[in-house]
């Protein structure tokens, strides 16, 4: 599935594969070989002084690496303005505590640091290879503000602390797909017991016309949280197309349609240069209808969906 953009182990001792110059000090083009496959990093054709990372041949992240503010791809704008309407409304800013499941090259955490300079972020990378050559390449926020952590999400978040996070954002990818033990309704659970009263869960969806992992991923939530909402582009929210969806839950308010909050969120999230839509807790049941949460069980069985990935 290609990637909706703005337009309309440790590298090799004898260096990368195909390695060029590079015009940004501690990134280079080249190939690595990782723990999990192989990575690439190349210049982004379309945007000056950009970067394109590929996790196993998958468009993984964008960086810019001037800019931490400059997000290319639009689910992680829609991140952000979820993410920083709840935080106005209902967090402390000084003392935000932040955990990313999925790590890549750290977008979304450079943003949040560029963002929020005193909160505290955890970035969870399946690929401990990958964490080594992120913070080779980058110019990233040392311990405590930013951690990059080498573990499996779910292993992870089944050890934090109760209420131990404000925030949480899953974008987690195995090639194209998001492993299925991250998308049950037991998993939700472990992700309400780390958030605080007040916290905000954030999920990157890819999925098909069809919409059903949407649906199944809005049932598992909706069995947790009193609030949850969705944001994606009207061709998506309709099934015309597929791509990404992006979900937040929490046991504080969302913004409601007619609110100054939803207004402000409608107007923000149109602005972009993929016109977004977002719909409230009351749309997402009437979507999810008859649907049932995976479990556990399942989490094996489950169907795949195309995705849209990144970090």
């Amino acid at each position: 599935m290609s990637k909706k953009r703005n337009r309309k182990n440790r590298q090799d001792q004898a260096g990368p594969v195909g390695a060029a110059s590079s015009d940004a000090v501690g990134l280079i083009e080249g190939t690595w070989h990782t723990d999990t496959g192989t990575v690439q990093l190349e210049h982004d054709q379309y945007v000056p002084g950009a970067w394109v990372l590929r996790v196993n041949g998958v468009p993984s992240s964008h960086i810019v690496p001037d800019r931490p503010d400059q997000l290319e791809f639009e689910y992680m704008r829609w991140f952000t303005a979820l993410a920083e309407e709840h935080i106005d409304r209902h967090l402390d800013p000084t003392t935000l505590r932040i955990l990313h499941l999925g790590g890549g090259a750290c977008s979304m955490a450079r943003y949040l640091a560029w963002r929020y300079p005193d909160a505290r972020q955890v970035v969870v990378e399946l690929d401990a290879a990958l964490t080594r050559l992120v913070r080779e390449w980058l110019d990233l926020p040392r311990a405590p503000l930013l951690r990059i952590r080498a573990g499996e999400a779910r292993e992870v978040t089944e050890s934090l602390h109760e209420s131990s996070r404000e925030v949480i954002l899953r974008d987690v990818f195995a090639g194209e797909q998001t492993p299925g033990h991250l998308r049950t309704v037991e998993f939700v659970r472990h992700v309400d017991r780390v958030l605080t009263p007040d916290g905000i869960y954030l999920m990157n969806v890819g999925d098909t016309r069809n919409l059903k992992g949407t649906r199944a991923e809005l049932a598992a939530l909706l069995e947790v949280f009193e609030h949850v909402g969705a944001v994606a582009d009207a061709a998506m929210l309709k099934g015309r197309r597929y791509g990404n969806v992006v979900l937040a839950a929490s046991h504080a308010p969302l913004p409601e349609p007619g609110s100054a909050a939803g207004a402000a969120l409608a107007k923000e999230l149109l602005g972009g240069p993929l016109p977004a839509q977002y719909k409230d807790t009351e749309w997402c049941r009437q979507l999810v209808a008859e649907t049932r949460p995976w479990n556990d069980k399942q989490a094996d069985q489950m169907p795949a969906v195309g995705t849209i990935t990144g970090a």
